[in-house]
Order: C-alpha cells, then sequence, then structure tokens
C-alpha cells in the first residue's frame, strides 16, 4: 500500500474491527441494558484510537512475520518435495 492509503487503511479497518468487538464484549459483560449503546459507543471512543494507533506499529512487524513464516512454509514444502 502506498501513499495516503497506507495512513487511511490502517485508521478505517480498527474502526470497523473495535466497532465490532466493543459491541460483542460489551453485550457480552452487560447484556441489553438500558445503557448498552452509551457504554458501547463509550468503549468504542476509547478503543478506537488504541486500536490505530497499535495497527500503525504492528502492521509492519505483522508484514514481517508473516513474509518469514511463509518462507519458512515454502521452504519446508520445498524440502519435502522429491
Amino acid at each position: 500500500m502506498q501513499g495516503k492509503a497506507k495512513f487511511i487503511f490502517p485508521v478505517v479497518i480498527t474502526a470497523i474491527i473495535v466497532f465490532v468487538v466493543s459491541g460483542v464484549v460489551t453485550w457480552k459483560n452487560i447484556g441489553f441494558r438500558a445503557d448498552y449503546v452509551e457504554r458501547w459507543l463509550s468503549a468504542f471512543i476509547l478503543g478506537w484510537p488504541v486500536a490505530a494507533l497499535t495497527a500503525f506499529v504492528a502492521i509492519p512487524l505483522a508484514r514481517g512475520l508473516t513474509s518469514r513464516l511463509v518462507a519458512l512454509i515454502e521452504g519446508s514444502a520445498d524440502a519435502r518435495a522429491p
């Protein structure tokens, strides 16, 4: 990913993930009470910036780890080939 997309994508994807996860976790913790939506949005507003900042740090690390794992898997598959 290049240009502005490199910065926009982590913000968008973390918004989607945190929105869903915070809703599920809030429901699991308190159920559908009268203040469910308020608590869900509070968790989302707190969690989203944390997730977005984490994504900016984690994405390069995850890419590197993924490359190493794929190389290891492909290297192992090549080693087993007749």
